[in-house]
């Protein structure tokens, strides 16, 4: 029997912008499969505790992060974790973002699967469109839909920063039942108190530090 994959570790985290510490010494286990959200005021560390996760975070860094052991040190570590763990991003780079919606979604490890996810998530019609002329929530479907497609390549993870702040009450219902139901370790920063309530269990972040656990 295949052992469950997908656990993250936060060891002692901490990391920072420049002299400003953004993460202070967090400390967390997320269990293979275990949907955690990750609440808090603006400004709390959450997306900065994601970037980390995903090896994006471009200041200082102390302690560890490990997806099933493995931290992402080396080359090949990195590339590892870039397959290992996929990322629904709040907004899309500052800048112009010249791809179209269906080459964002073909840029998954399995494109097939994404241009699924993103005809059931009502994108048909924008694959041709840049994904700079987008809504704030057709953006965050369209990074979904790639997620999904990096699932089915064999993602374990999936780290979504506020994947509904864009959304109608009906979109934000529709976005967390498709995250809810991918059957992988998932962390979710959000506002949404009811999203939050959905998952396994939620933990605040405060002043760059992780407190409360409840769920």
């Amino acid at each position: 029997m295949k052992a469950a994959t997908g656990r993250v570790e936060f060891r002692s985290l901490s990391a920072a912008y420049g002299g400003v510490e953004a993460v202070r010494s967090a400390s967390l286990v997320v269990a293979p499969g275990e949907r955690v959200a990750i609440v808090g005021a603006n400004g709390s560390g959450k997306s900065t505790l994601l970037r980390c996760l995903l090896g994006l975070h471009r200041g200082s860094t102390r302690g560890d992060v490990l997806v099933d052991g493995t931290a992402a040190v080396s080359a090949a570590e990195r590339d590892a974790r870039r397959r290992a763990v996929a990322y629904v991003p709040q907004r899309p780079p500052h800048g112009r973002f010249p791809l179209r919606v269906g080459e964002l979604v073909a840029s998954s490890d399995a494109p097939t699967a994404a241009r699924e996810a993103a005809l059931l998530l009502g994108l048909g019609d924008l694959l041709r469109r840049p994904v700079d002329t987008l809504s704030g929530g057709q953006v965050q479907r369209a990074f979904l839909a790639r997620a999904i497609g990096c699932v089915a390549a064999g993602a374990v993870v999936v780290a979504a920063d506020e994947p509904t702040s864009a959304l109608d009450f009906t979109g934000q219902a529709e976005v967390a039942d498709v995250l809810l139901g991918l059957r992988v370790t998932t962390l979710i920063v959000t506002h949404d108190s009811a999203f939050a309530a959905r998952c396994d269990r939620a933990v605040t972040m405060a002043a760059g530090e992780l407190r409360a656990a409840h769920g």
